[in-house]
């Protein structure tokens, strides 16, 4: 059994190969990962390209392409550059966002359940938001700095509490639930104080919806995003070594209370900003994570194919919301909300039978 565990390892590392760049640094790729990379970003653009065709005004596929090189008519113009395209894009990044946070919590906590929907920043940001709008009656604007605020501060309770000498993977998640617990009755109390319009507003906001969805979303969205996400591939290899236990990546070299906080600190702001721009989009932080490893095959947090299987799963998830229901469109909240518990209920059977839980 150690023999063929063994050939496994060999073979692992084998398939990992090193390429040196004109400056004498060195490179480590692995083929199947970077070609299942490639796979979900072209099936993420290619079901963007169909999403932005979609709608009262069809377009084909080639009218799309053609409208987004300038071909197209004025209508075209209008109605793919300010109305569909911006709401694909934000979907793009939203996915990418909360597919990356889910990510660094999984490998941090060495839990597939660890993702911010299980540890409480999703309803940390619902609670932000929802204060923001019962209490305040604020805007658009107002709505999602209050979520971005309510999952900084419950990222930052949840770390403090789960620490201890260190913080453990199941102290991590644990006291995350019970975080999460607390919040959601939060979440109730605040509805029932709220009148008509603002309960509406909350209630709609809770959802999950890219409905609406233009520029002033987009923009923030991706300086933060392109800030964040390269911070998280930055710290790949410190993070894998967490994987191991702290006393193990004490032993490598990893500052591992320091690599912790930075890394915890990004995934909750992508949390945050990802809930922000689409609100509590719910399942894509535990699923797309735990998928991008399956088709990988790569040890680690496989934060590259975690951020492309995040946006395709929403884009899918839209696309489903949108076209499958005829004319009663989904919130996409929805969809992915029933998606997402059917994998769940898969995991934890599969969990089980492996004797882990």
């Amino acid at each position: 059994m150690k023999a063929v565990k063994a050939v496994k390892a060999d073979e692992a590392v084998t398939a990992v190969k090193a390429i040196r760049t004109p400056g004498g640094f060195s490179i480590r790729v692995d083929p199947r990962a970077s070609l299942v990379c490639l796979f979900l970003l072209a099936v993420a653009l290619m079901i963007a390209v169909v999403l932005v065709g979609s709608g009262d005004f069809p377009m084909t596929p080639q009218e799309v392409v053609a409208t987004l090189l300038g071909d197209g008519t004025p209508a075209q113009e209008f109605i793919v550059q300010e109305v569909r395209l911006p709401r694909v894009m934000v979907a793009l990044l939203v996915g990418a966002a909360l597919a990356v946070g889910g990510a660094v919590f999984q490998s941090i906590s060495r839990n597939p359940l660890g993702s911010p929907d299980v540890l409480g920043i999703g309803q940390g940001a619902t609670v932000g938001a929802l204060i923001v709008i019962v209490l305040f009656h604020g805007g658009a604007v107002a709505t999602a700095g209050g979520a971005i605020v309510g999952a900084l501060v419950t990222g930052i309770a949840v770390y403090l509490l789960a620490w201890k000498q260190g913080v453990h993977g199941y102290r991590l998640v644990l006291v995350g639930i019970a975080i999460a617990a607390m919040l959601t009755g939060a979440i109730h109390y605040l509805v029932t104080k709220a009148n008509l319009v603002d309960a509406t507003r909350a209630v709609v906001w809770m959802t999950g919806s890219l409905d609406g969805r233009d520029w002033s979303q987009f923009w923030p969205l991706l300086v933060m995003c392109a800030v964040l996400i390269p911070l998280c591939m930055a710290y790949g290899r410190p993070l894998r070594m967490l994987e191991m236990g702290d006393d193990a990546a004490y032993a490598l070299g990893v500052r591992v209370e320091r690599t912790r906080g930075v890394l915890m600190g990004a995934a909750v702001l992508l949390t945050a900003v990802g809930t922000a721009a689409a609100g509590p989009v719910v399942f894509v932080a535990l699923s797309a994570p735990q998928l991008a490893r399956k088709l990988t095959r790569s040890p680690g947090p496989n934060i590259g194919a975690s951020a492309v299987m995040g946006s395709a799963l929403l884009l899918s998830a839209d696309w489903i919301a949108t076209s499958a229901f005829g004319e009663r469109q989904l919130p996409v909240g929805v969809v992915t909300g029933v998606l997402g518990g059917l994998y769940l209920l898969w995991l934890l059977v599969t969990e089980r039978k492996a004797g882990r839980i």
